[in-house]
């Protein structure tokens, strides 16, 4: 292949194919088993809520301390300057690397990068909202992170604040605050549940909107204003529905889509009759590629 992929001489394709072996074997020497971690479930409302503990959600990349490294949920290493993680404890901690409101692009860069700089990594904060060794029910992991949080005594390192509301109207007052301010959300976290890896109601998201991925099929090409850009992308969910996304982009996006065979997530109010996401809209390339939990998206 040549044109805008490789280039058109022999030599200069050799080299290509070279460094793109280079960039493969130092991503698989960065992998790590992906870590058992617990998954949050949608808030569909009927719990009893002082069942629960309530924090916000943060739109970070997920970091597991296995108390040696820090790994994102899909399994790669996370390469960060020496002084981050020093002093850190030798058990489990499960938290977002976040840089504020809005940057989950800029701070998905920072965590990806083979080569950490110190300015960029001084901007990013270490949320901390569990501790999967702990043996625990999570009422008593919340003040043991807090002890854990004081003990490691470094700034860019904060335990993420747990409180509980008495009814629907306090969370959706807590929730109204949190959107404010640039927020996600809020997630619930069942206060007798024991810490343990897969997805169920211990752990709850609520955000104003759904929100899902899927598989870049096809490139769709616009019309009028967008013409000569792309005006819808095809894709494809893990269970293998088909629809099109074509608002959430920018004109950048558009211009340069996502590739064929990523991985988007997208947001959605609903499903429709048929079962299809309604009024679905791009919110962003998963720059890790597919869902942990995906194994393999059907192929027709």
């Amino acid at each position: 292949m040549t044109g805008p992929f490789l280039p058109r001489t022999p030599a200069l394709r050799a080299l290509a194919r070279l460094a793109i072996l280079a960039l493969a074997f130092s991503g698989v020497a960065r992998a790590a088993p992906a870590p058992s971690v617990t998954l949050a479930e949608t808030y569909r409302g009927g719990i009893d809520l002082a069942d629960y503990w309530v924090s916000e959600k943060y739109d970070g990349v997920r970091g597991y301390w296995d108390g040696q490294r820090l790994i994102t949920r899909g399994g790669l290493v996370i390469q960060t300057p020496a002084w981050f993680t020093a002093g850190w404890p030798n058990h489990a901690m499960d938290g977002e690397l976040w840089t504020g409101y809005g940057e989950f692009a800029r701070v998905s860069g920072i965590v990806r990068s083979h080569e950490p700089l110190d300015a960029d990594w001084r901007d990013v904060r270490y949320r901390v909202f569990d501790l999967p060794d702990h043996p625990g029910p999570f009422d008593a992991r919340v003040p043991a992170i807090r002890r854990v949080i004081a003990a490691i005594d470094q700034p860019w390192v904060t335990a993420v604040g747990q409180f509980r509301v008495d009814d629907t109207t306090a969370l959706d007052t807590a929730m109204a605050r949190v959107i404010a301010r640039g927020g996600e959300g809020l997630i619930l976290h069942r206060g007798a549940a024991k810490y343990r890896a897969g997805r169920s109601d211990d752990l709850l998201k609520l955000k104003p909107y759904d929100d899902a991925e899927a598989r870049v099929i096809g490139h769709n090409p616009g019309q009028g204003r967008l013409e000569g850009l792309m005006g819808s992308l095809d894709v494809r969910t893990p269970d293998g529905r088909e629809f099109a996304i074509g608002s959430g982009f920018t004109d950048a996006q558009r211009a340069s889509p996502p590739p064929i065979g990523s991985w988007i997530t997208y947001r959605y109010n609903g499903q429709t009759v048929t079962g299809l996401p309604r009024f679905a809209r791009f919110l962003r390339r998963r720059p890790a590629g597919p869902p942990p939990e995906v194994d393999r998206v059907p192929d027709r």
